[in-house]
């Protein structure tokens, strides 16, 4: 009995101390996440193309940041695609966390091309402790086998991996590996589908406006032109993304070379953005009373319905290359209308509406 517990001692202190180990060690496994430095590679010879524009990133402070490469994967920077996103990237640092959301109004960052840069490793920290939040909402991110991926940081910048940003701006993502391009376009085409309740989708509530055709698109321009089409001769009809909302660029000038440029959302239709110029237009030569003020406004106003003369913020008579215009500047709404009237015949020679 003496010798049986003896052995009950001894068999205690070898293995007690080993069950603690094993569950200390299980909760530390199986939390274990990824972190530290890893060796990345610069890749400024990969070309980034979105919605079929050449994209070039920078940072805050005006140089240029080159996409990385970490186990078969791009990386893009967060903060560049917050721009493109038209959404405001914020940086907490108590939580470390990133924040993408709200409408950005602020212009993208610029800079110099770093035309030098090569391919080369570089030293970049894997950051399991950032937190990514978009809308509120805080974002994981897995690559294509169901693994967790984490952010990179690099020089003081935050990148996540180009599947990633694939999925925060719904887009499909493409590798050309012959010439070194990642595309990403359109809709993604990823459907939700396992769900309690699916709501939305189509035009119904809650879902996306369906984008307007290029043909809607001229038709509202020629509309607010007070043209039709067999009037004018069409420049441009393309659709482009600005700040992440998708944009109709529409062209056009008339038998009397007047310029139209119109930028239209493309999916609500709404007017953005008016240029119109008809510099070439020539008076009379006979033509030589300059008209009243009171005229001026009468023509500018009749370009703003609903405004009056306590919207105009501007009207002064001016030359323009040894021409005499009417120089006036209305703001009703919101919208700022500029405007630059002849002052002998009262033709508009130049229309500009911006729309903040």
């Amino acid at each position: 009995m003496k010798n049986l517990t003896m052995a009950k001692r001894f068999l205690g202190r070898i293995f007690l101390p080993l069950l603690c180990f094993v569950l200390l060690l299980g909760p530390l496994a199986a939390g274990a996440r990824a972190a530290g430095n890893v060796t990345a590679r610069l890749r400024p010879d990969i070309t980034i193309v979105i919605d079929g524009s050449v994209q070039v990133f920078y940072n805050v402070g005006g140089q240029q940041v080159h996409p990385l490469s970490y186990s078969d994967t791009t990386y893009l920077p967060l903060r560049a695609i917050g721009e493109l996103m038209g959404k405001v990237v914020t940086w907490n640092k108590d939580t470390k966390t990133a924040s993408l959301g709200g409408v950005r109004t602020d212009a993208a960052a610029t800079g110099t091309p770093d035309a030098g840069a090569k391919a080369r490793d570089v030293i970049a920290e894997l950051r399991d402790d950032f937190t990514v939040v978009v809308d509120g909402n805080v974002r994981t991110f897995a690559d294509a086998n169901g693994k967790t991926v984490y952010p990179l940081f690099y020089q003081g910048s935050i990148y996540l991996p180009i599947r990633a940003i694939g999925e925060l701006m719904g887009k499909s993502v493409e590798w050309d590996g012959k010439t070194s391009t990642v595309t990403l376009t359109g809709d993604s085409g990823g459907e939700v589908t396992d769900a309690d309740v699916i709501v939305g989708g189509g035009t119904g509530s809650g879902g996306a406006q369906p984008l307007l055709t290029i043909e809607d698109a001229k038709a509202k321009a020629l509309a607010h032109a007070g043209l039709k089409a067999d009037q004018v001769t069409f420049t441009e009809a393309k659709l482009e993304r600005d700040h992440g909302k998708e944009i109709y660029d529409i062209e056009f000038y008339t038998a009397g070379y007047e310029e139209y440029d119109y930028e239209i959302d493309a999916r609500t239709g709404e007017i953005l953005e008016v240029d119109y110029d008809a510099d070439s237009f020539t008076p009379p030569a006979s033509a030589g009373t300059i008209i009243s003020q009171e005229k001026v406004r009468e023509i500018a106003l009749a370009k703003v319905p609903g405004a009056d003369a306590s919207h105009i913020k501007k009207l002064k008579l001016d030359k323009d290359d040894g021409k005499q215009v009417y120089e006036v500047e209305i703001v009703y709404k919101g919208v700022e209308y500029d405007m630059e009237i002849d002052a002998v015949t009262g033709t508009i020679l130049e229309y500009e509406m911006d729309r903040d």
